[in-house]
């Protein structure tokens, strides 16, 4: 029978080896370094499909417009996506959301920053009201922005748009209800803003929210607005 020193012991050993070789928190396999916790293999299965770089529809071909944004473009200018709402970013995303872990907001930005040619000088995060917020524990958008921010060596002002009414959960809504949803339910704090100006969430599915809150930049002097986000799925009617 093992002693209580012998079962320490074996209990150190093992997470000692467990430090010194980590693994991938996908597949499970060792990592060759510490650069993420996804390896090279796993973050080439992140889904990735070409898209329109103005709306973020997926498209068969990347393009800068795509038909719809000819006829009827988004508020604002442009659109970076990692990867569609699908396994393993869904996933993902839902252990940052709803699971608390809110560290996993530093790799998902890692790898999202490699997309982007233009660094925006200020990054928002979507704000969450102080109710939703007070439950969740956290705003995982600010979490993201903040990590974006870092890794572009850019400013993020995580309080910089204010929910000014508790709204209804996105998801539950039609694309015009969300539009009727999230309707001057934003307010903006920030009085001197640069001519760039980047938004980040972490899912856009309409774009509803973010057409807001892209509508209060420009109105308030920004030229060019874009948009930051983890996931992107496809549009609802």
């Amino acid at each position: 029978m093992l002693s209580v020193s012998s079962l320490i012991s074996m209990v150190l050993q093992f997470n000692q080896r467990r430090w010194t070789h980590p693994q991938c928190q996908l597949c499970q396999l060792p990592l060759p370094n510490n650069e993420s916790i996804w390896c090279r293999h796993c973050i080439a299965h992140f889904p990735q499909p070409p898209y329109c770089a103005r709306c973020g529809t997926t498209t068969v071909n990347p393009v800068e417009q795509c038909g719809q944004c000819l006829r009827s473009p988004p508020p604002w200018h442009r659109l970076y996506r990692l990867g569609e709402y699908d396994f393993p970013l869904k996933q993902i995303i839902h252990q940052l959301k709803f699971n608390g872990k809110f560290w996993l907001a530093k790799p998902l930005a890692d790898q999202f920053v490699l997309s982007i040619d233009q660094p925006a000088p200020l990054i928002l995060p979507v704000p969450l009201h102080a109710t939703r917020r007070f439950n969740r524990g956290f705003n995982q958008s600010a979490h993201l922005a903040w990590a974006i921010a870092e890794a572009t060596n850019s400013q993020c002002i995580a309080n910089g748009f204010k929910r000014q009414r508790y709204t209804k959960v996105q998801k539950q809504l039609t694309k015009n209800e969300r539009k009727k949803n999230v309707h001057q339910a934003f307010i903006l704090k920030i009085k001197s803003l640069p001519k760039h100006v980047a938004i980040v969430d972490d899912v856009v599915t309409t774009g509803s929210t973010v057409a807001e809150l892209t509508r209060l930049l420009l109105n308030n002097g920004v030229e060019r607005v874009d948009v930051y986000c983890i996931c992107y799925t496809p549009s609802i009617k």
